[in-house]
């Protein structure tokens, strides 16, 4: 379908599960060999189950299964050093990266009164800092070959205010600042950067955030009410659809602009 994309290399954070992992998958379906990155082991915050090792070599094996090449790669996005070690091992292991996707996330909730500063440190570091820090090490040799392709993985909380959302919508927000502003330096070199805003996902990070409230997902969701369209939720192939369109050359156009997947979301 996107003949284009065949061969290209792809590295992909947050790959274990949910949008990571389909993302991955999808682009594998057409071709693409993938770096999956996953912290791969479960922080303090936000509370909930994260990616696991087992989940990373899964979804490896997985690609390697639709005839392309795999690379499960572990490393913490706050963490430089082992940032730079893995993108580092990614362009030694397939000569190069064509398509970034910004993808490691968390989300919790709490009142902007409430938050411990550890809280707010977790949210920025690892939504904001990290998308900063894996792009840092992956844009010299997209300029050295006048090509690439970022996309980072904000939300609809990028576009709009959502309360006990205050940190994780100050990263997403973040992100579309980000996004804007290496469009414009990047576009001299052929490469571009958008921000993808999702309405709420069926992924584990879903499951995870029911869990701490002691809710569930679907209650969660008919609480917030949101989307025009009659869903709770979208899937996590859904974004994973948007992601291969964006990657090609279908999209050659589309740069330093938001692309929304909300359901009707921020039209209310």
């Amino acid at each position: 379908m996107y003949d284009d994309l065949r061969d290209k290399v792809a590295l992909i954070t947050g790959a274990a599960h949910g949008q990571g992992r389909a993302c991955a998958i999808a682009l594998a379906r057409e071709g693409v060999h993938i770096a999956a990155l996953d912290v791969a082991r479960q922080l303090a915050y936000p509370g909930y189950a994260l990616g696991t090792a087992h989940e990373l070599d899964s979804v490896a094996a997985e690609i390697r299964s639709l005839g392309v090449r795999a690379l499960a790669l572990v490393a913490d996005v706050r963490d430089g050093r082992a940032v730079a070690a893995a993108v580092g091992e990614a362009i030694e292991t397939f000569g190069r990266i064509d398509i970034l996707f910004n993808n490691a996330g968390i989300c919790a909730y709490g009142l902007a009164q409430e938050l411990s500063e550890e809280a707010w440190d977790a949210m920025l570091d690892i939504n904001l800092k990290g998308a900063w820090l894996v792009a840092k090490n992956v844009i010299p040799q997209m300029i050295s070959r006048r090509s690439g392709v970022i996309i980072n993985n904000s939300s609809v909380a990028g576009l709009r205010g959502m309360a006990r959302l205050s940190h994780y919508a100050a990263s997403k927000w973040g992100l579309v600042g980000l996004t804007k502003s290496w469009a414009i330096e990047l576009a001299p070199h052929k490469i571009r950067v958008v921000s993808i805003h999702p309405t709420g996902v069926n992924t584990p990070m879903n499951d995870g955030l029911a869990s701490l409230e002691g809710s569930t997902p679907l209650e969660i969701a008919e609480r917030s009410a949101g989307n025009l369209l009659p869903v709770p939720w979208i899937e996590p192939e859904d974004v994973a659809a948007a992601v291969v369109f964006l990657s090609s050359e279908r999209a050659r156009f589309i740069t330093g602009s938001q692309f929304v997947i909300d359901a009707g979301l921020l039209s209310r």
